[in-house]
């Protein structure tokens, strides 16, 4: 069983491993992936001479046979200027470490793919069994892409306006939404104006309907800003500028994007308002930026580790051809009360 006449000469085969072990290559191989009626001590041994040999499997062999590459991608929709800089990519990174070792202890690799137009243009190559795509947009040209493959992807929050509903977690956007919304109110908050982006995402699509039954509800003014999310924090800035321009008397400010968070704090404070005395302002993501804000962000606990764990969960099951569920809710929002919207170590 010495390894030593193998070394430098040729790679190892299912057949060197089956001649040491003194069993058939049929036998090896079901013992080696675990398949087949082997008996116990025989697929021990088996395993045991593999590993003193050093033999490896022929992964391109492997990969004809099963039609698996054995690795799956996380990709994110968000554009750079908000998923990136100050942020660091935070939301997606977040969810990247428990995906990635949920995904190892399923023997899969996790490829991430940035939101990069460079990184893009590799989806039509990229070797992969299913995908995660965080809170992609209405017309996603990376779902378009990977479907067009026939790539089974999953989705971190609901795909709105699609023909074909994908399999996804549930973000409960709405709900935390009215948890924001709720803090401010309390808070004694009377002229709450909402900052969201353009584009249609389930985040802006539910937490903007939450926003005008909330105000309906109460008598409230409802002020709506849109900005784009490739503008990042300056567009965030320039769209807490117009709000304070039309609606002066405005006093507190829920943008569910961070980066918008950040842009509405430097306005604000450009403009001589105090936070949170004059104006209170509250985000969703508890994210680098969140947390290094000055002051600090009032913002919301998602759960991201338990929804990427759910994520890989439900992405396997349709994988495996046993994906029944097509919608798992995700755990409940938790508020994390900072100074920028007062009252703080309240939750």
């Amino acid at each position: 069983m010495s390894s030593a006449k193998h070394n430098g000469l040729r790679r190892l085969t299912i057949a060197d491993v089956a001649e040491a072990a003194g069993v058939s290559r049929t036998t090896v191989s079901h013992a080696l992936n675990d398949r087949g009626q082997v008996d116990p001590q025989t697929r021990a041994r088996v395993k045991e001479v593999a590993k003193l040999l050093g033999y490896r499997p022929n992964l391109r062999a492997q990969r004809l046979r099963t039609g698996r590459t054995n690795s799956i991608a996380l990709l994110s929709s968000m554009p750079f200027a908000v998923a990136g800089g100050a942020s660091r990519l935070g939301f997606m990174m977040e969810i990247a470490a428990t995906a990635a070792e949920a995904a190892l202890k399923q023997g899969l690799a996790l490829v991430l793919v940035p939101p990069l137009e460079e990184a893009r243009r590799l989806l039509d190559e990229l070797d992969i069994d299913g995908a995660i795509i965080i809170e992609p947009s209405a017309q996603d040209t990376q779902i378009a892409q990977l479907q067009r493959r026939g790539i089974g992807i999953v989705s971190i929050g609901r795909q709105p306006e699609a023909d074909t509903t994908l399999p996804y977690i549930d973000l409960q956007a709405g709900e935390t939404g009215l948890l924001l919304l709720d803090h401010l109110a309390e808070q004694g908050a009377r002229q709450i104006a909402l900052l969201i982006g353009e584009q249609r995402r389930h985040s802006y699509v539910d937490v903007e309907q939450a926003y005008r039954e909330f105000t309906s509800a109460r008598g409230m003014p409802c002020l709506i800003a849109k900005a784009d999310e490739a503008g990042g924090e300056a567009a965030g800035a320039e769209a807490c500028r117009q709000l304070m321009a039309s609606h002066p008397d405005l006093d507190a400010i829920c943008a569910p994007v961070d980066a918008f968070a950040v842009g509405a704090v430097r306005a604000l404070r450009q403009a001589g308002r105090r936070i949170p005395e004059d104006v209170r302002v509250v985000t969703r993501y508890d994210g680098l930026r969140a947390q290094q804000c000055q002051p600090p962000l009032t913002a919301v606990n998602l759960h991201l580790e338990d929804i990427s764990a759910q994520a890989i969960a439900l992405l396997l099951e349709h994988i495996n051809g046993k994906g029944k569920r097509t919608i798992v809710r995700g755990p409940r929002p938790q508020l994390i009360v900072r100074a920028s919207s007062g009252s703080q170590g309240q939750a």
